[in-house]
């Protein structure tokens, strides 16, 4: 579940479904828009936390979910459904008229990275890695993709998305990726203490330079996200996203179409 805490100036997301490896349902989902709304409307929030707790920060959507969709007679509906879901709950991120911060204590994969790259700033541990495997099992980061590109460059995303390299907390710091990083246990610390100097300046100013940056700077960006959820939804109706949905539950190896 999405739980919400409130330390002003600051709000915390927590993300806490630690059986699932902090994978997002679509209830999640849901719960993670009502939090991004809900801080909206605090004004004595003034930048907001997306942290997670346990070992990983998020591995992504829950894919066991997606694989009795798959099963349905309305699939293709289905997918087009949860990759608008998924592409709001990112838009609503951007567009949110105050910073948010991802506070990585863990591994970040496929949509958990697409979180944290929908975040504008990022504190990290030695324990986060960033990682995209959706071709493994027949499915494209459609909005992944395009945060990754926008925050990092093509070479970076073509590095992950095709060519499966993985980022450690130290090369995600060099390409700027991640902003700070700090030990394990400093954490969230370090992420109230950056909220509690932003809270310092203008909310009105900050509300500017991150539309600036997002949707006048990121104006393609926008298009891309939705560019790319269209995509995501298209490849989960293949019979490689059928199978590689199927093998992911069976915990074994995929055997691909050929």
């Amino acid at each position: 579940m999405i739980r919400m805490q409130k330390s002003a100036p600051s709000g915390t997301v927590l993300i806490d479904a630690p059986a699932s490896r902090n994978a997002f349902s679509r209830e999640m989902l849901r719960q993670l828009a009502d939090a991004i709304f809900d801080f909206h409307q605090d004004k004595s929030v003034r930048a907001v936390i997306v942290t997670s707790k346990g070992s990983t920060f998020c591995s992504g959507v829950n894919l066991k979910e997606w694989q009795s969709n798959s099963e349905e007679l309305d699939a293709i509906e289905q997918w087009q459904d949860i990759a608008s879901e998924l592409q709001d709950v990112i838009e609503a991120m951007l567009r949110l008229p105050k910073p948010i911060l991802a506070a990585i204590d863990g591994p970040a994969l496929g949509f958990g990275m697409a979180i944290a790259l929908a975040c504008d700033l990022v504190v990290a541990s030695d324990r986060a890695i960033f990682r995209i495997q959706s071709s493994k099992w027949g499915l494209v980061s459609g909005l992944t993709a395009p945060l990754l590109a926008f925050r990092c460059g093509a070479s970076t995303a073509a590095g992950l998305l095709i060519g499966g390299e993985d980022l450690d907390s130290h090369r995600a710091h060099q390409l700027g990726l991640v902003h700070r990083l700090v030990p394990s246990e400093q954490i969230w610390a370090a992420a109230n203490a950056w909220v509690s100097q932003i809270a310092t300046s203008s909310a009105e100013s900050m509300q500017l330079n991150k539309r600036l940056l997002n949707e006048m700077i990121g104006e393609n960006l926008l298009m891309q996200l939705s560019s790319g959820a269209a995509v995501l939804a298209t490849a989960c109706s293949t019979e490689a996203a059928t199978e590689g949905l199927r093998a992911f539950v069976d915990k074994r190896q995929p055997n691909f179409p050929s």
